[in-house]
């Protein structure tokens, strides 16, 4: 099995790349995010993973080791395919998706590219065990309930819930509010909704 390609990018395709390594040009397919950091003559190292089909041998590249484990665990799941497991890839960042594991968000979840209910629910389902850490560590506000930021920060990620926002766009907003222990409930509340507004 082919672990990674190391070579130059010839040619940026909608969903692939083409890296000429030794002199063979290696047709690489990526999430949208990884497609985006390349560009034409770039020298790169890409990991791989190789699906065999019938009719096709299929590479799939990823430019950091996290994707790619999220990638593997992702096609452990019944269900779910290398196409799907790279569409999400394409639609969240890699902590992000954690996040919303160990925070059992189905809502974030069904938001993802080709991932129904159904699917969502298998992914919490077989996914959970797997998942509990990030990079060797616990996750940041792994529990959904509390934040250990105080009771303020709890009150606001409660309203901002009932307003129809998920955990796993809550809190990486709130872990980037300046002198979040000082601001009340209401307070919190405004900031996080003015930066998530800004990112829409």
């Amino acid at each position: 099995m082919i672990g990674f390609v190391r070579g130059r990018v010839d040619y940026l395709g909608k969903d692939h790349c083409l890296i000429e390594a030794g002199g063979i040009g290696y047709r690489i397919f990526m999430a949208a995010g990884d497609l985006a950091q390349l560009h034409i003559e770039q020298e790169v190292k890409v990991f791989t993973y190789l699906a065999v089909r019938e009719d096709a041998l299929l590479l799939y590249g990823f430019l950091t080791r996290a994707s790619y484990n999220l990638f593997m665990q992702l096609i452990s799941v019944s269900g779910v395919g290398p196409k799907v497991a790279l569409g999400i890839l394409s639609g969240t960042k890699v902590d992000q998706f954690y996040l919303a594991v160990q925070s059992r968000d189905l809502k974030y979840l069904t938001k993802l590219p080709g991932i129904g209910k159904k699917t969502a629910e298998r992914l919490l389902l077989e996914l959970k065990e797997k998942v509990g850490t990030l990079d060797g560590g616990p996750l940041p506000f792994a529990d959904s309930t509390t934040t250990n930021l105080g009771s303020a920060a709890d009150d606001a990620i409660a309203a901002l819930n009932a307003l129809g926002y998920t955990n796993s766009e809550i809190i990486p907003v709130l872990q980037k509010l300046p002198d979040l222990e000082s601001l009340s409930t209401e307070d919190i509340v405004k900031k996080a909704l003015k930066s998530m507004a800004g990112r829409k």
